[in-house]
This record gives structure tokens, C-alpha cells and sequence, in this order.
């Protein structure tokens, strides 16, 4: 039985998304851009009639609207978009309080959320090595918003999580069409360890999101998609 998709933020990502909903089994019943959902307008209840879940990917100005909206209308989502989350206490309650599910990430590629688990097993062992310090780097495409990326900031978060308590430098390019590659590295006097995660196109962030969409209908509370990972169905 198909469920009911709506498409929020209707640009490369959402095109790719509308393009291999059928394979997880959605139906496209609603696309928002900016032309039809100015500041979250555009998601009444009426324009998501038939829609069991949302896929959010619009911008950092805009993402927390749109997540309130889509929880007063009584629609689940799953929200890829960075950049927003000074305002995550205030969708945290919205979701609670309207009942509904969300299952967000700095990044829906599966691999991306497996290497943010590697690099904090990794800072945990080099919490205790003085000698050691870290960076991190990251390069996307020059329409990317946000610099340093979520998914850049979500992995000096994790080092920090695990102990590394020393400064990490982070830094980030903006250029070209490149989907995405985020690097670790620890560094002393006697060597140097890099973990590195490459992207090679847009479609893992846009399986992953659609694999957590299909996982959340139905479901009520707040989920971040590393911690739902094991319960996934391809």
C-alpha cells in the first residue's frame, strides 16, 4: 500500500526525492517551494490531505516554519535541512504536543552516520594523548548555505561527547558540484590519522531520508536517525 509523500523544499534534493519515492513505496501527493509555502503558509491541513509523511529539505531560514506547520497539520516528516536547530527545543514541542513523528539528521546518508559513530570511538582513544590535536575539514557545492555543514559541526559535537576535550579547528570550502566529503584528522609530532567520508553523489542523503520517512508514519516522537539506523528496512 503506497503512502501519501510531501515533498518540502522542491529543489535538487527534492526532485531526487520525488524521483525514487515510488521504490520505498510513496506517492508524490504535494511539492512546496518557495512560490507556494512562503514561511510555512503553504502546509494547512487542507494542501497535505492524503499525505502520511513529509520529507523536509529547504533551507535554514525556513526549516523550523516549516516543521511547526507540518506538526500543527498532523503530518510525521523526516528533515534533512541544517542550519536550523537554535530553534529545535521549540519543534521538539510542537511535535510532542500535536502527536506526531520526526526523525531528523545533519546528514540521512548511512554511511555519514556510521562514520560519526567511527570518529567518536576514535576521539574517545585519543582523549588521553596530549600530544594529539584534531581538525576537522569539509568541501560541498557552492549552493550550500551553511559553513561549516551540520553534519562538520555534528562530528566535532560527537569528539566532544567522547571526551576529547581539547579544541578541534574546523574549516570548510564551498565550490563547484561537490555532494559532500568530511574529514578528521589527529595529529602529533611523531604522526598523523585522518578519517575521511566521501560522498559520491546526492542519492545516498536522498535513500536515507526516504528509508527514515517510511520508518516514522505513524510513529509518534522525536527520533534522530542514527539511533534508528538498526531498525530500518532497505
Amino acid at each position: 500500500m503506497s503512502l501519501g509523500l510531501a515533498i518540502v523544499g522542491y529543489g535538487k534534493m527534492g526532485r531526487l526525492i520525488e524521483e525514487l519515492g515510488p521504490e520505498y513505496g510513496f506517492d508524490v501527493r504535494a511539492k512546496f517551494d518557495s512560490q507556494n509555502n512562503l514561511r510555512g503558509a503553504g502546509l494547512t491541513r487542507a494542501a497535505l490531505n492524503g499525505v502520511d509523511v513529509a520529507v523536509e529539505f529547504s533551507t535554514p531560514s525556513t526549516a523550523a516554519e516549516n516543521i511547526l506547520q507540518l506538526a500543527t497539520a498532523g503530518v510525521c516528516a523526516a528533515v534533512g535541512t541544517t542550519g536550523w536547530t537554535e530553534h529545535l527545543p521549540a519543534a521538539r514541542q510542537a511535535v510532542a504536543q500535536n502527536g506526531t513523528g520526526l526523525v531528523w539528521a545533519p546528514n540521512f546518508s548511512v554511511g555519514v552516520n556510521l562514520f560519526i559513530q567511527a570518529v567518536a570511538q576514535t576521539a574517545a582513544l585519543f582523549a588521553k594523548q596530549q600530544e594529539y590535536e584534531a581538525w576537522g575539514w569539509e568541501i560541498h557545492h557552492s549552493a550550500k548555505k551553511d559553513a561549516p555543514s551540520g553534519t562538520l559541526r555534528k562530528l566535532a559535537e560527537e569528539m566532544f561527547a567522547s571526551g576529547y576535550e581539547r579544541s578541534v579547528n574546523l574549516s570548510a570550502n564551498r565550490a563547484g558540484a561537490h555532494p559532500g566529503t568530511h574529514e578528521i584528522g589527529f595529529d602529533s609530532l611523531a604522526d598523523t590519522i585522518t578519517l575521511r567520508h566521501t560522498a559520491r553523489s546526492r542519492e545516498g542523503f536522498a535513500r536515507g531520508a526516504l528509508r527514515a520517512a517510511r520508518w516514522v508514519a505513524g510513529k509518534k516522537g522525536w527520533f534522530e536517525f542514527r539511533e534508528i539506523l538498526g531498525e530500518l528496512a532497505n
